[in-house]
């Protein structure tokens, strides 16, 4: 008899957020699930691991752990600690509170807790709601269902890790498989006075513009209100520059080929 599939799932938006609450019910008819979550909001946290302090750890239920870190941290948790000796089969991230499309993939803790759990050879998914105001997440946890359902009939590659995105406010008309698309928010800078007279700074402008890509993430989401799943992969190496540099005049260093 086949073994229950065991679902490791996280997020940046904290424990009790209503996407991570979304996912789990989604994912509860297809395996065995368990939550390893942030404490508290960790939007924008990036691929940040706490390396110069200790964790807490927080058993909110069964199953389900608060994490006083970062989503790569809920995420090495959960595979090397909560899951130890019990490997997850899939690892689901989200569903996150706004979209995760183009560069915001640098930036997400949605993105980065699937990531580390890829790194360590867990295949992962993160899922994102493309909405700025009201959040139903009913349409995402149906397609996270479905998508996740049919991941599970497949031999899933080592380290596969896919980021989604479902428009926010209607029912999506089907799902694309595209690339990462290219996005700018400004490159506004707002200056302001404390009560002190010291000033501070708020970075992050709401310019919101994406470039016209066919096929890209911000095209089928924003323009053609269909879900977007992209397929990344962590080896940043751009390996057509690599006889570009090395032909470079370094003086007094002998250049060793590297195999």
């Amino acid at each position: 008899m086949p073994e229950t599939p065991r679902i490791l799932v996280s997020n940046d938006d904290g424990h009790g957020s209503r996407g991570i609450q979304a996912l789990v019910e989604a994912m509860a008819p297809l395996g065995e699930v368990w939550v390893v979550a942030p404490e508290a909001e960790q939007s924008a946290a990036s691929h940040a691991i706490s390396i110069y302090r200790p964790l807490r750890i927080r058993e909110i239920s069964p199953r389900w752990y608060a994490v006083d870190g970062t989503p790569t941290d809920c995420a090495w948790i959960g595979v090397n600690h909560v899951l130890k000796g019990r490997r997850p089969t899939l690892m689901v991230s989200g569903i996150n509170h706004g979209p995760n499309l183009a560069d915001d993939v640098t930036y997400s803790g949605t993105v980065a807790a699937a990531m580390e759990a890829s790194l360590m050879g867990v295949p992962a998914i993160a899922f994102s709601l493309a909405s700025r105001g009201s959040f139903d997440f009913a349409p995402a946890a149906r397609f996270a269902r479905e998508l996740v359902a049919a991941a599970l009939t497949q031999t899933l590659p080592h380290g596969m890790l896919l980021n989604v995105n479902v428009p926010g406010g209607v029912e999506p008309d089907g799902y694309v498989v595209t690339r990462l698309g290219k996005h700018s928010y400004g490159g506004e800078i707002v200056e302001k006075t404390d009560p002190r007279g010291r000033k501070y700074y708020w970075i992050g402008g709401n310019e919101y513009q994406h470039e016209d890509i066919p096929g890209s993430d911000c095209n089928v989401v924003l323009e053609e209100k269909r879900v977007s799943v992209t397929p990344l992969h962590l080896d940043l190496t751009l390996h057509q520059q690599r006889a570009v540099v090395a032909a470079w005049p370094v003086q007094g260093f002998k250049r060793v080929d590297a195999p």
